[in-house]
């Protein structure tokens, strides 16, 4: 019996224990704050006395200052490049700094670089044509980097330093105080890349008649930033990610052939000595020409120079205050053409610099596009500061301080298609644009290379679309649709470091773009949008502004939580797929439904009591409305209490509806986002209604709304625009339409 007892006993023990254990597992289970809407306080910095809590500087923000002063040697017949400089650093810090950290940008291309090496290589071709066989495997590496030839203190005395890549530091010989300048000079020569056959942002290109067009940045040791985020920005550079820089005075003497023609950042000084009489008179008189420009050189006169080749030379010298770089381009093909844009009273020149080839595409547009470009983006936000913006002609895109070289060549015979024409167009907008960003506002593109392509290409659309509205800009958010659909093992975050990330192109340009313009049409509206824009622009002008100073700014300004947005787009790869579920059609009757009976049951009502006094809403089987269904004025009741209504009350009470519906929305996509409804009613017309992103916050899988109409609608259409980047429009439409799937979506993308 005691054995019988102790058994039944280990058995009940046995049964509560494994009873317990499954309770534990059906509990529900703790967990973090994963809403879409959580703020961003775990993403974002600690505000302080440098970046404050609104996205602005400050009380204690400071930069550094560095003043170059150099004279430039280009030896055309070697092509190579001669430099001396003298650097005066400025510590406007709070801290003592032991070294001094300067880009080698030009390292990467010499022969001991480690950047060919970083790539993966296989046999993968199964065959070369003769150039690519040529270049990969006979021909021997470039040798493009720096020989520093000293590196000396302001005495003159030799300074210790490490070469490290595309990294050099300068050993000090006593640390840097606070508010103290640190003077020394260096150098330097290299061999000039031809950019057509071995790549790169700057070098030469070879022309059949002899001669060769010469853009030349990243040509000179260059500071390093050094800030309060990241205290020395001297990652390496590998070739992709841009640059980090201090922003100061340049003073340069550029000395070229004697016939060549040269533009580089700054005002030139001496004019008298480097161009002819008639030259200044037409550059004279271009500063007075805001509606067509001016040849400075015509076509005829550099066909003439190409002929020629003169062995003197001559030195031209710029100054440029304010400015975080310097590039040059010169050539005696160049053909030169300016116009004044009038920027809020001030007059700025645009400029173009480009041979015999580029034409007619670039007499056409180049100088015009400059223009446009400066406008526009004065318009959204500062006005432009500098005297002058040049575009060049060259087989590439690549941007400075009021210069940048920018491809499209028409064919030998000057024929050219629509695509090169847009192509040049944009280019040309694009790399103009970056004077806005990040020439002046200085964001660290090593880093983080949306903050300037990606707001950059944003302001592009527009500018674009004010000098053609028919142009296919390629930033919409309808363009970034195949991207983010794609394979998520070839996907980053916006908020990733460009040296890693597989798709450069649409991660720092148009998904960037694409999430502004989306915040600007469809959330934000122009009007908030733009203010804070501005704000941020102009808040950041000449100094160094981080991601969250963006983030923070664009809400402080616009009095909107966009955390949800920042988190979903940037920090994620999650898309966008909105759609209608479900579409239940009602019709009002005096009978009770099941339904109206069960939740009378549960709040203890007999529905008999009230008779004749309510409505009851019947869901329509098979969406069909029996042809009994009433009206309200069937319900006399009803009108009754509207004839007793006040008078004033009546005029606020509209016509009564016939028919209700009731729409589930859903959300197989990762992102939240508004939700764009077009409806269209049996007559026709049309409805649009769109509702704020916050409507997922309590349930982010779906949602539902009624709709109460006079008339019937015939269809209900998500995001009809394509305004939100949607994955997949098959689910946006009800009634569902079969040739509604994602295959014609992407056609609609491409037209």
């Amino acid at each position: 019996m005691k054995k019988l007892t102790y058994l039944c006993f280990s058995l009940l023990f046995i049964s509560s224990a494994v009873f317990a254990q499954e309770q534990e597992k059906t509990k529900p289970q703790g967990h973090t704050d994963q809403n879409k809407f959580r703020q961003m306080k775990d993403l974002l910095a600690t505000p302080n006395e440098s970046r404050t809590a609104s996205g602005a500087p400050g009380y204690a923000y400071t930069q550094q200052k560095v003043d170059y002063v150099m004279d430039i040697r280009l030896d055309e017949d070697k092509n190579q490049i001669y430099g001396d400089e003298k650097i005066t650093y400025h510590n406007n810090s709070k801290d003592y700094l032991e070294y001094l950290w300067i880009q080698l940008d030009q390292n990467m291309r010499a022969k001991d670089s480690k950047t060919p090496d970083i790539e993966s290589e296989s046999f993968n071709a199964a065959f070369n044509g003769p150039i690519t066989f040529t270049n990969t495997n006979l021909k021997e590496r470039f040798d493009g980097g720096f020989n520093i030839e000293h590196v000396k203190n302001e005495n003159g005395s030799a300074l210790s330093y490490t070469i490290n890549q595309t990294m050099m530091r300068i050993n000090l010989p006593k640390p840097l105080a606070p508010g103290e300048v640190f003077k020394f000079q260096i150098t330097w020569w290299y061999n000039v890349n031809n950019h057509i056959l071995n790549g790169g942002r700057s070098g030469y290109e070879a022309f059949p008649d002899g001669n060769s067009t010469y853009v030349i940045a990243q040509f000179f040791p260059r500071l390093c930033v050094y800030d309060n985020v990241e205290g020395w920005q001297n990652m390496q550079f590998w070739g992709r990610s841009e640059f980090a820089l201090e922003f100061g005075d340049y003073d340069v003497k550029l000395t070229v052939p004697a016939d060549h023609k040269l533009e580089a950042t700054g005002v030139l000084q001496n004019p008298k000595d480097v161009l002819t009489k008639e030259q200044q008179k037409r550059f004279e008189a271009a500063k007075k020409s805001f509606k067509d420009p001016v040849f400075v050189v015509t076509q005829e006169e550099a066909e003439k120079a190409e002929t020629e080749r003169s062995k003197k030379q001559k030195t031209w010298h710029f100054k440029a205050d304010k400015v975080r770089d310097f590039a040059f381009a010169t050539s005696r093909k160049f053909i030169w053409e300016a116009m004044a844009v009038d920027i809020k009273g001030k007059t700025v020149m645009a400029i173009s610099l480009y041979s015999k080839e580029g034409n007619p595409l670039w007499e056409e547009h180049s100088t015009r596009v400059v223009a446009n470009t400066l406008e526009e983006y004065s318009k959204l936000t500062f006005d432009y500061p500098y005297n002058k913006a040049v575009s060049v002609h060259a087989q590439m895109g690549m941007e400075y301080p009021m210069i940048c070289f920018n491809y499209g060549r028409p064919n030998p015979d000057g024929t050219y298609s629509e695509r090169l024409k847009r192509g040049m167009i944009g280019v040309i907008t694009h790399e103009v644009g970056h004077n806005f960003f990040p020439m002046i506002v200085n964001s660290d593109e090593r880093q983080w290379t949306w903050m300037d392509e990606g707001l950059n290409s944003f302001v592009e659309i527009l500018a674009e679309l004010d000098y053609d509205p028919n142009f296919i800009t390629g930033n919409l958010p309808k363009d970034i649709v195949p991207y983010m659909g794609g394979d998520q093992s070839y996907i980053s975050p916006i908020m990733s470091q460009g040296d890693y990330v597989h798709q450069f192109g649409p991660n720092a340009y148009t998904k960037p773009a694409a999430g502004l313009y989306m915040l600007r049409q469809t959330i934000m509206g122009p009007e908030l949008f733009d203010y804070a824009f501005r704000t941020y622009s102009q808040r950041w002008m000449f100094k160094h502004p981080t991601p969250a100073d963006f983030f923070r700014t664009m809400e402080d300004a616009s009095g909107m939580d966009l955390d949800w947005f920042w988190r979903g787009w940037f920090y994620t790869t999650d898309y966008t797929d909105i759609g209608v579920k479900e579409v239940k059609k009602y019709y009002l009757t005096d009978t009770p439904t099941e339904k109206a009976k069960e939740l009378a049951k549960r709040n203890n009502m007999n529905l008999d009591d009230y008779k004749d006094k309510l409505v009851y809403f019947a869901e329509a089987e098979d969406g069909v409305v029996p042809e009994n269904a009433k009206t309200p004025s069937d319900f006399k009741f009803l009108n009754d209490h509207l004839e007793g209504l006040p008078e004033d009350e009546k005029t606020r009470i509209k016509e009564a509806p016939k028919y209700f519906y009731e729409v589930t929305f859903e959300k197989p996509g990762g992102l939240v986002m508004p939700i764009i409804l077009e409806m269209t009613y049996e007559d026709g017309t049309k409805e649009r209604k769109t509702y704020p992103a916050q409507i997922w916050r309590y349930n982010e899988n779906e949602v539902k709304k009624v709709f109460k109409t006079q008339k019937a609608i015939t269809s209900f259409v998500v995001d009809p625009d394509l305004e939100t980047a949607d994955v997949d429009t098959s689910n946006n439409t009800w009634p569902k339409k079969v040739e509604n799937n994602f295959d014609q979506f992407k056609e609609k993308v491409k037209g």
